[in-house]
């Protein structure tokens, strides 16, 4: 599919899917209960989809309805497969996970713990993707594993014990880990080794375990976590807003004299990509932080909205912790940007879109620990590099990451996806500083993350 984006500035009050990191913690937690939930979800994805297609593989029953507004109704029924202990697997399934590295990756220790052999199928780059330390480890403890091309046969109950497992290489590691550990008879002590990257990934797991009534001992990154165990979800959840892809909206208004609202965002978040509110703001854009009313109707404009700026929200917040739990709308607004160091070891998934704002601000901007982004969906050093030269911008590769000399405007053009709904969402955004259209070829890629983005970009004033 190819899309034309119009060229120059947008604005606009939009709404953003619901975050399919925390759906796939919901979504397994759920499937390991010993009783049924609802699961409330604005905008099921193409990586939510696969976890759930995968959890009913291995023995759940999942189904998905309409609700109010936007959102989907997943009814979760959990897996009901007696885990078999013995060593011997009781059933064989085959786990579709599309292109999803978190479903891959946290289904593979989960369908150990369940004592399940399995045959995974792996579309695009997901099979390039590094598995070899969880895989490894898991080794170690009861399973086996075949890689056939796009296909990665596993074998064998997964036993508990102590686990060591790099934290430089992918959070979905651990992830996985702590939410398949707690159901094993044995107790297991999980040490994350070296430096630890994306932590608030970790973060949102140990919450969302814990929310399901599973309990660890911690020493920094050292868990112990005791066997036998028992997930409880309550009997209703609801996925928050996801700030990653609030993240390519907000960028467009720090091109905007009218500016973007984001809403039903929430400040007080774990996921680690709400920092793109603070990058903006240190760019130098205008941030404007809103508690609409809550009969407010979906759309309405900043008028009905009582406004604060972003210092005064941090300066509120820290007086009144309740301003912390609510949910806010967030507007960003044109301002002089002006280019950064950014350290993007800990929210590598902004820097596709970071790198747009870059181009656009004045001078040179440096994107550095950006390394792990070369095992995305795309080589995103590389493509996100490729798209913005296609633009016209003025950027190259360094050896962890980017640098960036800012423009006031780029030229327009016709750019790839290459496959990748990062790079293609970026482009959209790059828009905004363009003097032609922009032309985003393979833009279907953005369903992955991101359903009915184009339909928000039109949605957009001009």
């Amino acid at each position: 599919m190819t899309i034309k984006v119009p060229c120059g500035q947008k604005s606009g009050c939009v709404t953003v899917p619901a975050s399919k990191s925390w759906a796939h913690r919901m979504l397994i937690t759920a499937a390991l209960s010993e009783n049924g939930c609802d699961i409330i979800c604005d905008g099921i994805s193409k990586d939510i989809s696969a976890t759930v297609k995968c959890l009913n593989a291995l023995g759940a029953n999942i189904s998905m309805s309409n609700g109010d507004g936007h959102n989907t109704i997943i009814k979760v029924k959990p897996v009901v497969k007696t885990i078999d202990h013995s060593g011997n697997s009781a059933m064989y399934a085959h786990l579709s996970c599309g292109e999803s590295g978190s479903t891959l990756r946290f289904m593979i220790p989960i369908a150990g713990a369940l004592g399940i052999d399995a045959a995974f199928h792996m579309e695009g780059r997901l099979s390039e993707r590094p598995l070899g330390p969880l895989t490894d480890v898991l080794s170690e403890h009861g399973m086996s594993f075949i890689k056939d091309g796009q296909i990665l046969y596993c074998r064998g109950q997964l036993k508990g014990g102590n686990f060591d497992i790099p934290g430089n290489i992918s959070s979905q590691y651990i992830s996985g880990l702590l939410m398949a550990l707690p159901v094993l008879p044995e107790n297991s002590a999980l040490n994350v080794t070296g430096t630890v990257e994306s932590g608030d990934y970790i973060e949102m797991t140990v919450r969302a375990v814990e929310a399901a009534g599973i309990r660890f001992n911690r020493q920094g990154y050292l868990f112990y976590i005791s066997g036998n165990q028992k997930y409880r979800v309550a009997g209703k959840l609801t996925v928050e807003k996801d700030w990653s892809s609030a993240a390519f909206p907000l960028c467009m208004g720090a091109f905007s004299q009218e500016g973007m609202t984001v809403t039903g965002l929430n400040l007080d978040s774990v996921q680690g990509d709400k920092e793109i509110v603070n990058i903006l703001d240190k760019f130098g854009a205008e941030i404007n932080v809103y508690f609409p009313d809550k009969n407010m109707e979906e759309g309405i404009q900043s008028e009905l909205f009582s406004g604060i700026t972003l210092a005064e929200y941090r300066s509120l917040a820290e007086k009144d912790k309740e301003i912390k739990g609510k949910l806010a709308a967030i507007t960003v607004k044109k301002g002089k940007l002006e280019g950064q160091i950014i350290d993007a070891s800990r929210i590598p998934d902004l820097v596709p879109v970071i790198s747009v704002v870059a181009a656009g601000a004045i001078g040179e901007t440096r994107i550095i620990h950006a390394e792990r982004l070369r095992i995305k969906e795309s080589d995103r050093l590389a493509t996100t590099t490729a798209m913005l030269k296609a633009l016209g911008a003025d950027i190259e590769e360094t050896e962890d990451g980017l640098l960036i000399h800012g423009k006031n405007a780029l030229s327009g053009g016709t750019v790839d996806s290459f496959n990748d709904h990062r790079i293609a969402m970026s482009a959209a955004v790059a828009a905004g500083i363009c003097s032609s259209e922009v032309t985003v070829n393979g833009a279907e890629c953005t369903d992955k993350s991101f359903p009915g983005f184009w339909d928000v970009i039109d949605s957009l004033h001009a």
